[in-house]
């Protein structure tokens, strides 16, 4: 009992002490507040330059790949070395969420509303996808529990940095160090990362929300499913507890597992971002071939089967390997197989297609370079033996003439000089004259 009540004081000496020095370091005029937000603004904009001069160079400059990269680790290691590691953390975190999904979900959301005509026409679904069909007052409650529910990841983000590294005492969850990951060890830790977040979605998903009866089952059908047709903003639309649970946890999960770097950890996380992003956009042009149009199918069959009630639920996962493999895939819904079949006869479709484009193509050329001798043809026509005439029939002297004039008339036509066989035709004609 006295070793609690020492530890009780010794925290309690120990706060009171960080808040006195804490509370010298506030500003106390307007001039002082003044400057310190713009510290602090200047500090948050200085977090993306190391990505963006890494993708901005190559655009304005003639520089080598390597100088680039280069030149990035540079940049990433004043980044480092002037900012406090959970500010880049978790700046950076809030970045890749508004870049990657929240932004452009609402901007899409924005399009649906602004040109519902055109934006139907692109649909899956044509109109009956179409977020004007949900209401006013229920896209707005969408964009504000997507919106909070983003906000929330990040704060439980900065939660568990702080629980690990001021209350336990340990080291961070996420390395954070000046010396940037080969591009090798990234693909391979972002690989984990997406295998694992597979994985670990496809379960919780299964068992834990349309599995067994439990309250979390009872949320996610009556907040994320009332939507019944997905668009982007619905990918982050569920109880905040079960976001937390099925779309956070199984990327965060990995990250920590490994202990990624920070770089890798926002890699990991604009992938998932832009995947739900794509996924649960409705659209029926995606900026993929194969692997996203199949997602994003899958993921609407998945919410028709819901809709209707019906007792078979499948496609728990987006890639549709596990439910391949595990027999839960909807009814008459293929899987990452089918894609990929569907997609070789599309391609072997367009190569056909081509390949006579480029036929007819060389026949139009070809046609082309022959029209030059298309006057000497016609002239050489002419050769076929006509009916004898007299010398002195005036109709053969007119025919002559005639014929004359054609062949001056093709000459003229082609710019060319005559050939032998022009020649030898018109002198044929003038003795038959």
């Amino acid at each position: 009992m006295a070793t609690l009540d020492q530890w009780a004081r010794d925290k309690l000496t120990y706060y009171s002490g960080f808040l006195q020095g804490r509370s010298h370091s506030l500003p106390t005029s307007f001039p002082q507040l003044y400057g310190l937000l713009i510290s602090k603004a200047t500090s948050l904009i200085a977090l993306p330059l190391p990505l963006l001069s890494f993708l901005a160079i190559p655009f304005v400059g003639g520089s080598s790949t390597t100088f680039n990269l280069f030149l990035f680790v540079l940049t990433w290691s004043a980044l480092v070395g002037s900012h406090d590691p959970l500010t880049i953390e978790l700046g950076g975190t809030l970045l890749v969420r508004l870049a990657c999904f929240l932004l452009p979900a609402l901007g899409m959301l924005g399009f649906d509303c602004a040109v519902p005509g055109f934006s139907r026409g692109i649909k899956a679904g044509g109109g009956k996808v179409s977020p004007l069909g949900l209401g006013r007052r229920k896209v707005l409650e969408t964009v504000g529990v997507a919106l909070f529910n983003v906000l929330l990841a990040v704060g439980v983000q900065a939660g568990c940095e702080y629980l690990a590294i001021h209350v336990l005492h340990l080291r961070s969850l996420l390395r954070i160090t000046a010396l940037a990951p080969l591009p090798w060890t990234t693909a391979k830790d972002v690989l984990k990362g997406l295998l694992v977040r597979g994985t670990l979605r496809y379960a919780i998903h299964q068992y834990l929300l349309h599995t067994y009866p439990t309250w979390l089952k009872t949320w996610h059908l009556q907040w994320q499913h009332s939507a019944r047709q997905p668009f982007s903003l619905v990918a982050a639309y569920d109880h905040p507890f079960n976001h937390l649970l099925s779309q956070w946890l199984p990327t965060y999960l990995p990250a920590c597992l490994f202990r990624f770097h920070v770089l890798e950890w926002h890699i990991l996380l604009a992938i998932a971002s832009l995947e739900d992003l794509f996924v649960y956009s409705g659209y029926a042009v995606l900026p993929s071939a194969i692997v996203i149009p199949g997602m994003a199918r899958r993921n609407e069959a998945h919410f028709r089967a819901v809709d209707s009630g019906g007792k078979r639920i499948g496609n728990f996962g987006q890639l549709g390997l596990l439910d391949l493999a595990c027999g839960t895939t909807c009814k008459d819904e293929g899987g990452v197989v089918e894609d990929l079949k569907s997609e070789a006869e599309e391609h072997q479709l367009q190569q056909r297609v081509e390949e006579a484009v480029r036929g007819a193509l060389a026949g139009m050329q070809g046609k082309q370079r022959k029209s030059g001798g298309t006057g000497g043809a016609a002239v050489d026509r002419s050769d076929v033996p006509s009916e004898p005439r007299s010398a002195g029939d005036p109709e053969g002297q007119g025919n002559g003439a005639e014929g004359d004039e054609d062949v001056a008339i093709d000459k003229g036509d082609l710019d060319e000089p005559q050939g032998p066989m022009q020649r030898r035709s018109g002198r044929r004609n003038g003795r038959k004259a």
